[in-house]
């Protein structure tokens, strides 16, 4: 069912998009953090890695977004034995015509989930970069571009690292943001019980499709939400801040020398870029036209944690990306 006209206002395209938030937060209980930073991707026009326990609904958040925009959606389970071209496809040989014939791969959807994706080797994940920094795969002479409307939800499970292939820092850079999502609170464990038992017993009545959500989302109205995030006003001393938190974590000595000791390489421009784009779709999504540093602070951990390396000392101390973060928030000046 088509809820949207071909033709959008720029403010048509931000009520379908708290409509489509207020969707996901009732099919995915517990969960807001991710939501929102689904969105967020979605406007910004990237990917995001995804880390958390098996169980916390991740797969559900990526499929009801894909239902919510309209989108054909493709999960990818990554194993050890992938090959690139079950991501990328394959050229057939076709008898009648002796010729070859291109059969499109998964990868060739709108919403890809690549669910436990550093169980692949490298040459899978080589693969995924090029398709998510250049939105085109590459088969032997030939390259294939890949829907204007492309994103990449990946998965990795933190607590179990055997049999896995960690991703290269240069993959790592091309995550808009990397998210990590915990366990919900007492109260919402009982809603997502109460959900999971009517949508079983919507399905034994045959009902299976009642609890998918209606598009709400065209690709239209995904471009014109973009066009209007980039529009944001952004102040001088506010894009002063993006840069000065970026550049702390590569100096981080002209604050304290024992930040410095802490970290071997800090993020690059792309990060920069990154956290611009985010905290504008966040100020979008709050309701503002302008970007605030409370839009920058908000959006910081998860557009920076997966650019850091972090050296063994800070490890030692039991120091990690977000402690150095945090540490930088305090120390750069806010505007």
């Amino acid at each position: 069912m088509n809820l949207i006209p071909e033709t959008v206002s720029e403010s048509a395209a931000k009520s379908a998009f708290k409509q489509a938030a207020r969707a996901l937060n009732k099919l995915v209980l517990g969960q807001k953090h991710l939501t929102y930073r689904l969105l967020i991707a979605l406007l910004a026009d990237g990917h995001l890695l995804v880390e958390g326990a098996p169980g916390l609904a991740k797969t559900r958040a990526v499929k009801s977004l894909a239902s919510l925009i309209d989108a054909d959606f493709h999960r990818i389970q990554f194993t050890p034995d992938l090959l690139p071209s079950d991501l990328t496809g394959t050229d057939i040989y076709q008898p009648q015509t002796s010729n070859f014939r291109f059969q499109k791969g998964p990868l060739f959807h709108n919403i890809v989930l690549a669910d436990e994706i550093n169980r692949a080797p490298a040459k899978v994940q080589s693969a995924l970069l090029e398709a998510m920094a250049e939105r085109q795969i590459t088969v032997g002479k030939t390259t294939h571009h890949l829907p204007a409307l492309f994103m990449v939800m990946a998965t990795q499970n933190p607590i179990e690292q055997e049999g896995t292939y960690p991703l290269p820092e240069a993959q790592m850079d091309r995550f808009l943001l990397h998210v990590k999502v915990d366990y919900p609170a007492v109260d919402i464990e009982h809603q997502v019980l109460t959900l999971a038992r009517h949508e079983a017993a919507a399905d034994l009545k045959g009902e299976s499709g009642s609890h998918i959500a209606e598009p709400v989302l065209e690709e239209s109205m995904v471009n014109a939400g973009r066009r209007e995030v980039l529009e944001l006003f952004l102040s001088e001393p506010v894009e002063e801040y993006i840069v000065q938190l970026v550049m702390a974590t590569r100096h981080s000595d002209r604050y304290d020398p024992k930040l410095a000791k802490w970290i071997d390489y800090g993020a690059s421009p792309r990060g920069s870029i990154s956290l611009e784009r985010c905290a504008r779709a966040h100020a979008w999504l709050a309701d503002r036209d302008f970007v605030s540093p409370d839009d920058v602070q908000a959006v910081l951990h998860d557009s920076l944690r997966h650019r850091l390396i972090i050296s063994f000392s800070a490890e030692a101390e039991g120091v990690d990306a977000d402690s150095f973060i945090d540490a930088i928030l305090d120390l750069v000046p806010v505007p």
